[in-house]
């Protein structure tokens, strides 16, 4: 070997260990119940319909999608469709879209309580309150400030409607502060991004500061290639992205900085953490609620597909989003299918448990010089997805409805599940 290029090769070695060895000392701040998102208005889209992004991080890694009747419940006003933990029996939702297009997600954050407040972890219960009873933000707004304090709440609250509305609300134990995306003084480009912390919070507290420099590259990063703002553009460079912004990285484009394919997990927006990733897109103001989608990709998101849903479609939601009921076939029966094969394939990416090997992660089983990475691989099966689908629903805006039988016979004819098995 050629002794300039055997020095190059070790000095770019050890350059690679630093880098590991420096993001060690993050590891102690790896958030849990920590999600990355953002609101897009329609100034900013390439239709003029608003997209409304969160990407979940959480301790409760079985999701699933549910849909809520309101001929089933008096305290249901509009009928709705949700994530879920799979877990559970409590009335939450993580996100969410109801049939009059009234839309809602959270992050939480760390910045805007004084004191740990006697009653906390209501953000779920906040949010499906919301998606039950409100079809505008003057709506939410009202419901805001009916609340009892303390509320329970630290968490920045994004919320689009049928009529325009984007906005996040910051809401801590005592109050609530409104951001308006539309304002251009506020979102001069029309998008806002939230992690976890509140930009009228506590200065320089909180989490999430090195995701949200890092999806602020990327959107401005999309402005320079001239790339249309799209939901398959938020998953495909947001949601299975691992650039970080402090250590100015990208392992798709430099998939040598991860040594034998190995990684850290720290500070990625996609993480060990992440149970979901989903997007709403809104529609025109005037044009019918019913129209809204939300894709969701339920699961680790590197390693799973998006699926559109509709309110409309009640509970014919596609079989491998919902709880598996009684075909469980001896699995439980409260997960869905998509979410059980991710985290079976996630365990592979993330394979040692002793100690604190939970904290890395096989990259190269992600994405790799050969494209036999699993992104690479499922990318196909999700862009069948959105070539199928887009051409529907662009005709089901000029009908102005959704055509419910046509629906039905895609997901039945989509085997979606193929997709990560």
């Amino acid at each position: 070997m050629d002794y300039k290029l055997k020095i190059k090769i070790q000095y770019k070695m050890k350059r690679i260990l630093f880098t590991l060895i420096a993001v060690l000392f993050f590891i102690p701040l790896q958030e849990i119940n920590a999600c990355t998102s953002a609101i897009i208005t329609g100034k900013a889209t390439p239709d003029g319909r608003p997209l409304l992004w969160k990407h979940r991080d959480t301790g409760t890694l079985d999701n699933r999608i549910e849909y809520f009747d309101k001929s089933k419940d008096r305290n249901i006003k509009y009928a709705f469709i949700g994530l879920v933990d799979s877990p559970k029996e409590t009335k939450e939702a993580w996100m969410g879209t109801n049939e009059v297009g009234f839309s809602i997600m959270n992050t939480a954050s760390y910045n805007l309580n004084d004191e740990e407040s006697p009653v906390q972890d209501q953000e779920g219960v906040v949010m499906y309150n919301a998606l039950a009873t409100c079809r505008t933000l003057a709506d939410f707004e009202k419901m805001l400030s009916k609340m009892k304090f303390p509320t329970g709440v630290e968490a920045n609250f994004g919320v689009i409607d049928a009529e325009g509305g984007a906005a996040y609300y910051e809401v801590s134990s005592k109050d609530w502060i409104k951001v308006d995306a539309n304002d251009p003084a506020i979102a001069p480009e029309g998008y806002l991004i939230y992690t976890n912390h509140s930009f009228t919070g506590k200065m320089n507290k909180g989490m999430g500061y090195i995701r949200y420099v890092s999806a602020s590259d990327i959107f401005r990063d999309r402005f320079v290639k001239n790339q249309p703002m799209t939901v398959q553009w938020i998953f495909n460079s947001l949601s299975r992205n691992f650039y970080h912004s402090l250590l100015d990285i990208n392992l798709a484009e430099n998939p040598e900085a991860a040594p034998g394919g190995w990684f850290i997990d720290q500070d990625f927006i996609p993480r060990k953490s992440t149970s979901a990733s989903s997007v709403v897109k809104g529609v025109l103001p005037g044009e019918n609620p019913e129209l809204t989608v939300m894709w969701s990709i339920v699961g680790y998101p590197p390693v799973s597909v998006a699926v559109p849903l509709f309110v409309k479609s009640g509970k014919d939601l596609p079989a491998q989003v919902v709880a598996r009921g009684e075909n469980s076939e001896g699995l439980n029966p409260k997960n869905c299918e998509i979410c059980d094969l991710s985290m079976a394939r996630k365990a592979g990416v993330f394979p040692v448990s002793r100690g604190n090997g939970g904290k890395y992660f096989r990259f190269d089983l992600l994405w790799n010089r050969e494209g036999t990475g699993y992104i690479q691989r499922l990318a196909p099966y999700e862009e069948a997805i959105f070539d199928t689908f887009n051409p529907i629903i662009e005709k089901w805006y000029k009908k102005g409805s959704v055509d419910l039988s046509e629906l039905s016979e895609l997901y039945s004819k989509m085997d979606i599940g193929a997709a990560v098995r």
